[in-house]
């Protein structure tokens, strides 16, 4: 276990390594307008001062080292535009908790539905639970999401007379924006519970429990389930992430002053710097994420081991 996570985290540290030059040299491209504020006053003579001060002048290389050097001392550069020469560590830490605290609440209502429906699709195929579950995920993945998040947001505001602006002391104004964003992952538990659960019902341990008598809600619960379980463990930390980037759009909607509204505030006013900074965030937190999945697959079923040939993903 300890040396398969060791050279999971040697590739994951290398592929981030990759993710972060990538997106820096591809910045790189960008229109020079994205590292100075009020771009259309400056003479020429600023320009070129900002530009040297920035270390822009340098060879693609020589700023991508320096880059790293700063990057491992903790420090992400600062705001060009959306703050000028406020420390994007400063701005994130604001942002950070609030979108956290959104994902992290939208995701426990995805798990607290998501399974029971999952598993009471399982438990009675072709009834009224799986009927209702398949409306429910067809609609989910078939709909594109701006357009149940628009229904959810006018519902709301009309129907329930809840905001539609997000006021971080009324907790009212936080009920759309989470259940909007818990949607998507819902419907994917449900789906993926079932399938597993159908495909392990049909293995031959669960034909010879039955055949021992063993009673269908212990066979489903206590055999079926967990087993069931234990592949689906290891997105639970991915999709979290996917929630978090999936509240771009859901946090603009609602003027949510989290990373989802940062990112679109930021690529909008074209600063470079931040929108580089928000990527390695999100990259850092989605490659580490898939670690953790696996840790948490070995603690459900012990059985797992990754140190045998074919183990690991």
């Amino acid at each position: 276990m300890i040396k398969y996570l060791v050279k999971r985290l040697a590739r994951s540290v290398l592929t981030l390594f990759i993710i972060i030059s990538i997106v820096f040299i591809l910045l790189r491209f960008m229109p020079i307008e994205g590292y100075f504020q009020n771009y259309d006053k400056l003479t020429k003579e600023q320009i070129r001062a900002g530009i040297v001060n920035m270390g822009l002048d340098k060879p693609v290389l020589v700023q991508l080292k320096n880059f790293f050097v700063q990057l491992f001392h903790g420090d992400l550069g600062v705001s060009r535009i959306y703050r000028a020469n406020v420390p994007i560590t400063q701005i994130l830490a604001g942002k950070i908790p609030i979108s956290l605290t959104l994902g992290g609440i939208s995701l426990i209502l995805s798990l607290t539905f998501g399974i029971p429906l999952g598993t009471l699709m399982a438990r009675g195929k072709g009834k009224f639970w799986d009927k209702f579950g398949t409306v429910f995920i067809v609609l989910i993945q078939a709909v594109p999401a701006a357009v149940y998040y628009l229904f959810i947001q006018v519902f709301g505001n009309q129907l329930l007379g809840v905001s539609m602006l997000f006021k971080r002391d009324d907790f009212s104004t936080w009920i759309l924006p989470i259940i909007s964003m818990s949607l998507g992952n819902t419907a994917y538990y449900a789906m993926w519970l079932r399938r597993y659960m159908v495909d392990e019902s049909n293995k031959d341990y669960v034909k010879l429990a039955v055949a021992k008598g063993v009673s269908s809600k212990k066979i489903m619960l206590g055999h079926i389930f967990r087993n069931a379980f234990v592949p689906m463990i290891q997105y639970i930390p991915s999709s979290f992430l996917n929630t978090i980037v999936g509240s771009i759009y859901v946090e603009s909607l609602y003027s949510v002053p989290g990373m989802g509204g940062l990112l679109v505030d930021v690529v909008k006013r074209q600063d470079n710097t931040m929108v580089q900074a928000i990527v390695i965030l999100f990259a850092t937190v989605g490659i580490f994420g898939l670690i953790l999945g696996d840790i948490l697959m070995t603690i459900i079923d012990p059985r797992i081991s990754f140190n045998k040939k074919g183990g690991a993903r």
